[in-house]
């Protein structure tokens, strides 16, 4: 529901930051590559954001940069693959070798991430291996529409599927049409 998040720099460290947002204190999970690139305390910042939702905690996850937060998702569609699992993934090391790793079936990579064994390494490279090539930053759907269209009970990656086939700007119109898809 919240596509992105604008503010000021209050506090940030390698787990997270809060931003100021009008007098408002986010705080948002961030991985080590959105640490690294932040702006100094007290500066102007504008992160994107995924909503997780439990049964009573809603954590906020920030990315300075929307392909970050693509490949987080997708990260997230894989069963076994938690809000913090994904984020730890997205700390070993950049996208790009991830990427790497993951067209070449490297799965030692991934399996320097706490909890992340050679048998989900292996499952990881199997589900995103052709779907990588795709996360260039561009995102050709709305966060709003997915996140609409997830907290009625689709898999993000059913969502997302739909939402490659729908042909319209309006948000609206997008869950509409999405929803005539996925009730088929």
């Amino acid at each position: 529901m919240i596509g992105f998040i604008e503010g000021k720099i209050e506090l940030a460290n390698d787990k997270y930051v809060f931003i100021n947002v009008n007098g408002v204190g986010y705080k948002l999970h961030i991985s080590m590559s959105t640490f690294k690139n932040l702006p100094e305390k007290q500066e102007k910042v504008k992160l994107y954001t995924y909503l997780h939702v439990r049964e009573n905690i809603l954590d906020l996850y920030g990315f300075l940069e929307q392909e970050e937060l693509v490949f987080f998702e997708l990260l997230l569609s894989i069963s076994g693959i938690g809000p913090k699992g994904a984020l730890n993934i997205l700390t070993v090391s950049s996208i790009e070798n991830l990427k790497r790793a993951i067209s070449s079936e490297q799965s030692d990579i991934l399996t320097k991430v706490s909890g992340i064994g050679k048998k989900m390494a292996e499952k990881i490279i199997l589900e995103l291996k052709n779907k990588i090539d795709h996360i260039d930053g561009d995102l050709s759907y709305d966060n709003e529409a997915i996140d609409a269209l997830v907290s009625l009970g689709y898999k993000i990656k059913e969502v997302r599927e739909a939402l490659k086939k729908v042909d319209h700007e309006d948000v609206g119109e997008k869950i509409k049409q999405a929803l005539k898809i996925l009730g088929k």
